[in-house]
């Protein structure tokens, strides 16, 4: 518990996309610790903290009320978007879990959005997922941000309703620009290079593996697939 909330580099990155002023939603909440953060910081109205387990939702609330924020966070149990009604939340982040499940969390709970609200998403794994989903419902992606802390890299993707413009008409590029992140190929930060230059080394692992196994069409056709792949991570690192 927190009397004082210190968030890490990630989440005070992910906080520092939600609009000042918000009604904040935070989604797998853990302990609160983002909606206790912006309220002590003065960055959002008031905060809604959803969590699916009770034991979870227990911490959050132990923490609020630590804070004494019970007034302005309101804990709630439930599934992923279930928490909330359409408009509730101005700004929704979902932050701390792999892209499929953040995007499965997204098409489960399409109803209770208004598509109004901005997103913030932090995929620990998996962003691919969560770009495709947002580019298939119709949501703009405006900004794409990459951090490494503690040897760890995660990406941050940031959305709102509107027409999409980042992403390449060819719809090859457009494939890989969904699997990197169209914002983070053209920056290629630091810490994106590192992050795409260890993936290559692990799929040529991979790949020597299954050169020494038995000849199929199936398998040469994976063989392809994961050259393409390690000859694209090479482009997109230098």
């Amino acid at each position: 518990m927190q009397t004082n909330v210190i968030l890490d580099q990630r989440l005070k990155k992910v906080v520092s996309y939600i609009p000042q002023g918000a009604v904040l939603a935070d989604i797998g909440s853990d302990h609160a610790f983002v909606p206790c953060y912006c309220l002590q910081q003065n960055l959002v109205e008031k905060a809604i903290a959803g969590e699916v387990n009770v034991g979870p939702m227990e911490a959050a609330q132990a923490q609020v009320a630590l804070v004494q924020l019970e007034d302005k966070i309101d804990v709630r149990l439930g599934s992923g978007l279930t928490v909330l009604t359409p408009g509730e939340a101005t700004a929704i982040t979902i932050a701390g879990m792999g892209g499929t499940l953040i995007s499965t969390i997204l098409e489960e709970g399409k109803a209770n959005l208004s598509g109004e609200e901005r997103l913030i998403l932090q995929p620990n794994v998996d962003a691919v997922d969560v770009r495709k989903w947002l580019l298939a419902n119709g949501y703009a992606l405006l900004s794409e941000a990459i951090v490494k802390e503690n040897e760890k890299i995660y990406e941050i993707l940031v959305a709102q309703k509107g027409e999409e413009s980042v992403y390449a008409d060819d719809s090859e590029q457009r494939e890989w620009e969904l699997y990197f992140g169209p914002q983070l190929m053209r920056e290629k930060a630091p810490a994106f290079v590192e992050k795409w230059q260890t993936e290559q080394q692990k799929r040529k692992y991979i790949l020597e593996q299954m050169r020494q196994g038995t000849e199929s069409d199936q398998l040469q056709e994976k063989i392809v697939k994961i050259e393409q792949l390690i000859q694209k991570m090479e482009e997109v690192t230098h």
